[in-house]
């Protein structure tokens, strides 16, 4: 099969276009045909070396956690899907080895389920990663209840954009943060306001929208932003980080409760997320799709940090 495969940490001329023997479907696993693969911010890093030190890997690595595609193989034992069965999986395993940047892949059943029927792969594959970190951001982490305020920073990428749809579903008002650019698309997505972070200090702005504060502050950008973030949250708030671990000073400081959220795997929650794209409530936008020859492309796009939506590589 032909796979992007990563012999050494580096820039993105360690992505090689490669072939790779087909994997093999062991006791519970699948064999999934990868029509789409998603992108992420996580996957750059994670070839350039800078998480090396916190999950276990082992070279030759394949990157990506996120795929969309067909069954194509069951290895013993695995009964709940038959051959050609369209499903969708967040499939991050214990060691960063076997990933979806590859036209195939061998993981356990429990990883994937029936993907949404009236999207595209390449639509498909941009949500479980993206659209599960901020289902357990705002949902599980924080738990955001209708009539309660949500601040979103960074709320044009992936994670945030589905964000905005989620806590619009609960019926919370969404004040976005984002580049001025973005603010058309974030209002298209739902949000009530939104707030430039490029043009100077958007506290005042989000402050004349929340003058009580937000009940809540989602955190998908960064230290930066987030420690202006705590200055935005109510006494007795919550604030929910993907990139910041703890933050003990400034969560003290404002009375707030400060919450980390890295992914894992939940297909529950997958088939909530697919119930609400069939029935039309949470979409998703493609930034850009590119062949996976072209998974550098990809990456370059990645790392200048303004993609609005998802990256998605197709097979």
């Amino acid at each position: 099969m032909k796979a992007i495969v990563v012999n050494e940490f580096g820039g993105r001329e360690v992505l090689k276009y490669a072939d790779l023997p087909m994997p093999e479907s062991g006791e519970g696993e699948v064999l999934l045909r990868v029509k789409a693969a998603g992108v992420n911010p996580v996957d750059w890093k994670i070839r350039a070396g800078y998480l090396k030190d916190f999950y276990p890997y082992e070279f030759p690595i394949v990157l990506g956690w996120d795929l969309a595609g067909a069954v194509e193989k069951l290895g013993y034992s695995a009964r709940r899907f038959k051959p050609g069965d369209e499903v969708y999986a967040y499939c991050r395993r214990p060691v960063i080895q076997h990933g979806t940047y590859a036209e195939y892949v061998a993981i356990p059943e429990s990883y994937f389920t029936v993907r949404p029927k009236n999207i595209s792969f390449e639509e498909a594959a941009a949500i479980p990663l993206a659209g599960l970190t901020a289902y357990q951001s705002v949902y599980d982490a924080v738990k955001l209840k209708a009539g309660e305020s949500i601040l979103i920073l960074g709320a044009s990428g992936g994670v945030g954009s589905f964000g905005v749809q989620l806590a619009k579903i609960v019926g919370a008002k969404v004040v976005a943060v984002a580049s001025k650019r973005n603010h058309a698309y974030l209002k298209e997505l739902g949000a009530d306001e939104a707030e430039d972070y490029a043009s100077g200090d958007f506290r005042d702005a989000v402050k004349s929208v929340l003058p009580q504060g937000a009940d809540v502050v989602f955190d998908c950008f960064g230290l930066e932003a987030l420690a202006k973030g705590y200055d935005c949250v109510k006494r007795g708030g919550r604030v929910v980080s993907i990139l910041v671990r703890e933050s003990k000073e400034l969560a003290a400081k404002a009375g707030a409760t400060h919450h980390y959220v890295f992914v894992e795997p939940n297909v529950l929650e997958l088939d909530h997320i697919r119930s609400l794209v069939e029935a039309g409530k949470l979409k998703v936008h493609l930034s850009s799709v590119h062949p996976l020859a072209e998974a550098a492309r990809a990456h370059e796009v990645m790392e200048t940090g303004h993609t609005r939506g998802k990256i998605v590589l197709k097979m």
